[in-house]
């Protein structure tokens, strides 16, 4: 039979990809299309598919093997191919063992005894080495922005591995021993998501999805490590609206119709040149603005597994149809849970619209390392009062606001960003200026 490998895809220029589950195992039946493997980047997390149907027969990788785009994923043996082929006589691409070392010298956290795991020892000061703990390099990160010493944490993962959650519930005990401390009442108790709500009532516990496990942390970290201001404008988008009625009644009857998001990206971009900080990013340790001039607009797409942003790359450069056609393609491709990790990346400035849901107002929390994002909300008519007819008219109205980083847009830069992007929304020629 003939068999082919299945390798990983061209993702671009995504760095620190890492495989977090792998679906199939030898002996599988797969068809094309099928999940293979689960793969990991930033926030993102994505499904490789099959691109072919058959048989596995061998699998290359294992879970934390960090990739590269076209590494082997499994040799598969394809299905309804009668022609027999002799063994290529290449070896399987060895799964990479992940180094847990960080840059401060931390030893590998392969043990000799094959379980990963090597014995705690002490530094010349006493301290837990932390170089001896089963953790991946993003783990120890992590732990050290947290404070947290890894001797502290109970490993969860495979093989005692320390997970992330390890490292929140050695901060969640901390945190309730400090609150008992100052209260004169030190005791040991179980970190809040720990306790037995069930002797209260029926209760059922179920997973949050891939999405929100990967997004947490990042979310926490934004809204912990980023002084958040929140301003709330609206726009009259009576004329907007007409346009976008206009153009939908002139489109073929095959063509995707205009939502308010297509014109309202275009009049993002053209507030972003004018205001260059609110699509900049800030370099805390260097105490330096990073000021972008690409503009590359993150949409944040509701999907049956949580919110996924895709990223409308070079908005600037594209016509109001291209941005469409784009926008539709990727917003499907998340819903399927189909989109290229590329996809997914580069976004210097975030848009979450919840109109279409309703609401007259959020909060959104900014995307680190971006420092502001904008939060649509449903829109709705008022009475407005028109000086020149001397009378009260109906107007279409959209609420909106701008979340941003307190230490880069002061809330004047704010103010003057929305009342300007209000400007372009009600009057889009203006965006041609």
């Amino acid at each position: 039979m003939a068999t082919e490998k299945i390798k990983i895809p061209d993702f671009g220029d995504v760095q620190d990809v890492t495989v977090i589950e792998i679906y199939i195992s030898e002996g599988d039946t797969v068809k094309t299309e099928d999940p293979l493997i689960a793969l990991e980047s930033e926030k993102a997390v994505t499904d490789i598919p099959s691109t072919a149907a058959g048989t596995v027969k061998e699998v290359y990788l294992a879970v934390e093997d960090k990739v590269e785009s076209g590494d082997d994923i499994l040799l598969l043996e394809l299905a309804g191919d009668e022609a027999a082929e002799e063994e290529t006589g290449k070896k399987p691409k060895e799964s990479k063992q992940p180094k847990t070392g960080d840059s401060e010298g931390g030893e590998s956290d392969t043990s000799e005894d094959g379980q990963g795991q090597k014995a705690a020892t002490k530094d010349a000061e006493g301290h837990d080495d932390p170089g001896q703990y089963h953790a991946t390099p993003s783990v120890r990160a992590y732990a050290r922005e947290q404070g947290v010493d890894l001797g502290q944490a109970k490993g969860s993962g495979p093989k005692g591995r320390i997970l992330k959650a390890d490292i929140d519930a050695v901060n969640a005990v901390r945190s309730e021993e400090t609150d008992s401390s100052n209260l004169g009442a030190r005791e040991d108790k179980k970190p809040a998501q720990a306790e037995a709500f069930s002797k209260y009532g029926e209760t059922e516990t179920v997973d949050p999805g891939r999405i929100k496990k990967v997004s947490g942390p990042q979310l926490l970290k934004s809204w912990t490590g980023i002084p958040h201001v929140t301003h709330f404008d609206e726009a009259d988008i009576t004329d907007l609206e007409a346009f976008r009625e206009q153009m939908n009644a002139e489109a073929d009857s095959g063509d995707p119709r205009y939502s308010p998001l297509v014109f309202i990206i275009k009049a993002v971009v053209a507030a972003l040149k004018e205001f260059p900080r609110v699509n900049s990013s800030y370099d805390a340790e260097e105490k330096q603005l990073v000021l972008k001039y690409f503009y590359h607009i993150g949409i944040a797409v509701d999907t049956p597994g949580g919110l996924v942003v895709p990223v409308i790359k070079d908005a600037d450069k594209k016509g109001m149809r291209e941005i469409l056609r784009e926008l539709k393609h990727l917003a499907e491709a998340a819903r399927e849970e189909k989109i290229a990790l590329s996809d997914l990346q580069g976004a210097s400035f975030t848009i979450s619209s919840l109109g279409g849901i309703g609401g007259t107002g959020f909060t959104p929390i900014v995307n680190a390392p971006q420092v502001a994002i904008l939060g649509l909300s449903r829109q709705f008519r008022k009475p407005v009062w028109h000086a020149k007819q001397e009378t009260f008219l109906p107007r279409l109205t959209l609420p909106f606001c701008l979340s941003y980083d307190h230490r880069v847009v002061d809330g004047a830069e704010a103010a003057r960003f929305c009342r300007f992007l209000a400007g372009r929304i009600e009057d889009l020629r203006r965006t041609l200026l």
